[in-house]
């Protein structure tokens, strides 16, 4: 990856933290004041500050920290220091334990109805999105052998209608995770109506991964595009060799290029080789030498030279769907896409935690930071869809009950609320040492899943 390219990626995952952080940290800030409770700090990051300003009556101190992966607000609290007796009844301790409750909730909450706010204004604005049509299946595969054909367009997955790529990968992750039977309703080729039958037995959901849908054979379909340059990535093995936009790749080794597929190919299984590339310039046919740098995909070698194919304008309106709703239907379905997410969110760390699902799905920043790059450089709708994303994943892990988790402190005071007094500091003392533990325990999982994924590609 390019210097350029690592700053690019670094710069959307920060962006990203940033705001997500930023939205957490104000759902607990602004029930706080809402509930007169004084806030003397409201953070961004841990650490010693490198930037700080008091602002407002109560001279709240707004902080960046040094180190950027978490936030939080801090409150007047007699656990935490003295508190002047005037200002009792403005400590987070004294306030009734509804409203306790209110505030520590505020954080995740915030975060989920930000996923709607982003998808709300996504539906309203209209995204395209990748149509459900289907590639040929590989020989052997599941899809093949439910008889998937070039150019099948699914209209629903077992009685649940789908309109994009999107969602029909949503609906086959849903059936593999319940084990239930996958049926593909299609339109194919020839404007009949049949069904597939995806025979999903042998699939074990604890391996279940980012890449199922090509383990299935369910594959998008690409149509067939001219072998023109469309992009050169700066500092990348095509512009070294002097490869410009609007060339045509007319053969390379001697073997003809007729579509990009081809070239594709080509490239992937050529790291480190060397390619005599013949090109089409204008009326001038140039001769161009170069060596795929050598990366890895899926634990494979491949090559690759830094090269993006032409838009094809009638090619991508074959491709692509518009979704694009009123203002009220485009809310229905921000919330409801939200809601599915987050139970499907907790089904998955269920899974996890009774060994049915792999522990090597949980991802760290570096991962985190790749998808936050690669949904950057998608366009601005998949970015937002990206951080619809992270938030409901951000909302859903802190409502977890483990002490030290904004979930933890609710269960603290669903405690109280039964037992009609607050939890001893010895137990309460216990809780963050184990909640220290098991978060110490997940990033070392996310961690480990990230050097994995590096090493592997």
């Amino acid at each position: 990856m390019s210097y350029a390219a690592l700053l690019w990626y670094l710069g959307a995952f920060i962006v990203a933290l940033g705001v997500l952080i930023v939205v957490h940290e104000l759902g607990h800030y602004l029930v706080a004041r809402l509930a007169g409770v004084k806030v003397l700090r409201f953070s961004v990051g841990f650490g010693k500050p490198i930037y700080r300003r008091c602002l407002g009556v109560d001279g709240t101190e707004w902080a960046i920290g040094a180190f950027p992966l978490g936030g939080y607000v801090k409150m007047l609290d007699e656990r935490e220091g003295e508190v002047p007796a005037a200002e009792l009844d403005r400590a987070f301790n004294r306030q009734p334990v509804g409203w306790r409750m209110l505030i520590v909730a505020a954080g995740p909450v915030a975060n989920l109805l930000f996923a709607v706010l982003l998808y709300w204004v996504l539906f309203i604005h209209g995204v395209d999105e990748l149509r459900p049509m289907l590639a040929r299946p590989p020989v052997g595969s599941v899809a093949a052998a439910a008889g998937v054909e070039e150019g099948d367009l699914v209209r629903n997955v077992s009685g649940v209608a789908v309109s994009t790529a999107q969602e029909l990968r949503w609906q086959l992750m849903q059936g593999l995770m319940e084990r239930q039977p996958v049926v593909l309703e299609v339109m194919t080729s020839r404007n009949e109506i049949a069904l597939r039958r995806l025979d999903t037995s042998f699939f074990d959901v604890a391996e279940l991964d980012a890449d199922f849908t090509t383990q299935l054979g369910v594959q998008p379909h690409h149509p067939r595009l001219r072998p023109v340059i469309g992009a050169v990535a700066p500092g990348s093995v095509a512009e070294v060799a002097g490869l410009l936009t609007g060339d045509e790749v007319r053969a390379i080794n001697g073997r003809a290029i007729d579509e990009w597929s081809q070239l594709v190919t080509a490239v992937k299984a050529s790291p480190g080789k060397s390619l005599a590339m013949t090109l089409a310039r204008g009326s001038v046919t140039v001769e161009v030498a170069l060596v795929p740098e050598e990366t890895s995909e899926r634990g494979v070698r491949i090559g690759r030279i830094g090269v993006g194919v032409r838009d094809d304008p009638a090619a991508r309106a074959g491709l692509l769907v518009r979704v694009h709703l009123a203002p009220g239907e485009a809310l229905a379905r921000a919330s409801i896409q939200t809601w599915e997410t987050s139970l499907f969110s907790l089904r998955m760390i269920g899974r996890m935690l009774v060994g049915e699902l792999s522990w090597k799905n949980i991802s760290g920043p570096v991962t985190i930071a790749d998808y936050a790059g690669q949904s950057a450089r998608m366009g601005l709708d998949h970015y937002l869809k990206f951080l619809a994303l992270i938030s409901i994943s951000l909302g859903v892990l802190n409502l977890l009950p483990v002490p030290i988790l904004d979930g933890g402190h609710l269960l603290y005071y669903f405690i109280e609320v039964i037992k009609g007094g607050p939890l001893s500091e010895r137990a309460m003392e216990i809780g963050q040492q184990v909640g220290l533990a098991l978060l110490a325990l997940l990033m070392a999982f996310a961690f480990y899943n990230d050097f994995n994924r590096l090493v592997s590609g």
